[in-house]
């Protein structure tokens, strides 16, 4: 399941992922990307994983199209969790934006917030 939760810069998406993202959850995603799109601006994303176990077949080919497709509109994604494997995804995530990628532990994830909204660019 993917949960948006609050928006509090209008280029920010901020998400919650538990369990195993469906393609439906990569897609209510969508708008919201074209949305800050068409406003020109650079997308930022805060992806926290709470119980999260990766993505189905049709998730992860959801998911990895959308990234391709916008590899150059993201501008930061702060990734958020609390085992291993999450973050080495963050690092192979890398190759494939342009976009600044930090991994931050769930213990960390005010810190994250900041770094996401933050306007030092």
């Amino acid at each position: 399941m993917l949960q948006i939760t609050d928006l509090k810069h209008e280029n920010v998406i901020a998400t919650i992922a538990s369990g195993k993202l469906q393609q439906q959850d990569i897609e209510k995603v969508h708008p919201i990307i074209h949305a800050i799109l068409d406003k020109g601006l650079k997308i930022r994303w805060y992806f926290e994983m709470n119980n999260f176990e990766g993505w189905n077949i049709k998730g992860l080919w959801e998911d990895f199209k959308m990234d391709v497709a916008h590899e150059r509109d993201y501008e930061r994604i702060a990734m958020v969790g609390e085992k291993k494997w999450q973050e080495w995804a963050t690092q192979f995530m890398k190759p494939f934006t342009n976009a600044e990628i930090r991994y931050f532990n769930i213990d960390q994830k005010e810190d994250a917030k900041k770094w996401i909204e933050r306007d030092d660019f």
